[in-house]
């Protein structure tokens, strides 16, 4: 009879996961923890197909999930909102222009209702070959897009259609309206429109993108929602979808930071019972 006297091999779970190159964590691994990740990877990315450039962030809102959650099942299945970038078009009238008289009024303000401050800029897409361009108003209180236009050419036309678009649909003026030193907002027609309607001018510092950064954060979200210009066959078709675009930017899609759509906020704000609920509105105050 022979009898072993080795004694039995103990091992850690940290032992056993490095001699077999994994993780320690991967020896937790249940089965019925995939099951659910699935299951959410496929709420995901039925949120994703509806609204393309959504992150993390407005889908745990959509969701009504943690957003902690969410970009862990984004990042282990890979899943990211969709960006695409188009080369700038040259402005050679505005290189040399001289600095507007007009300051930064906004710089460091925070409205509290809509109508105090409005923000406008324009931005380019390519269609066809061919740059054109959308010009836009915001309310800075409520991120809500009021006024807009299309056009081929970058002039003051274009963002005077899209003033008067902002004007003709709101009742109440604002005090402020602000954009950047372009030759387009700095015509003597735009400032004549304002003037004439006692709105304060307001421009941001030559070369200073970055004060009126909701613009810019706007239009970097809203290519990517509209999708490339090219998949549609005339300019027609392309203007119409711009117009349903701001439609659902303005009445569907998340704003991170009103946590809702901007006109539903709009809507929470003037309900009055309900402004104590609103987050910005607490933060603000």
């Amino acid at each position: 009879m022979i009898i072993n006297d080795e004694k039995p091999i103990k091992s850690t779970k940290t032992e056993l996961a490095k001699s077999l190159g994994v993780s320690r964590q991967s020896l937790y691994y249940k089965p019925i923890q995939e099951s659910k990740d699935l299951i959410v990877k496929a709420q995901i990315e039925k949120v994703m197909d509806e609204h393309k450039s959504y992150g993390h962030k407005r889908i745990a809102i959509e969701l009504k999930m943690n957003k902690k959650k969410i970009r862990r099942l984004m990042k282990k299945y890979d899943l990211k909102p969709f960006r695409r970038r188009v080369k700038k078009p040259s402005k050679p009238d505005d290189i040399n222009r001289p600095i507007a008289i007009f300051k930064n009024e906004i710089q460091g303000f925070c409205p509290i209702r809509p109508n105090v401050v409005w923000v406008a800029d324009f931005t380019y897409m390519k269609f066809q070959g061919k740059f054109f361009y959308v010009a836009t108003v915001m309310d800075l209180f409520t991120r809500e897009i009021i006024g807009w236009s299309v056009s081929i050419r970058h002039d003051r036309f274009l963002v005077l259609e899209a003033l008067n678009m902002a004007l003709n649909n709101t009742k109440k003026l604002p005090l402020f309206y602000h954009s950047d030193q372009g030759s387009e907002y700095d015509s003597i027609d735009c400032i004549a429109r304002l003037q004439e309607n006692n709105i304060t001018v307001s421009m941001s510092t030559k070369g200073s993108p970055w004060e009126n950064g909701f613009q810019e954060s706007f239009y970097s979200q809203f290519k990517v929602d509209l999708g490339w210009p090219d998949q549609f066959e005339t300019f027609g078709e392309l203007i119409e979808a711009i117009h349903l675009q701001m439609n659902y930017y303005n009445k569907s899609r998340i704003h991170t930071s009103l946590k809702m759509s901007p006109v539903k906020f709009r809507v929470l704000y003037y309900s009055k019972s309900l402004i104590s609920n609103c987050p910005r509105q607490r933060q603000l105050v």
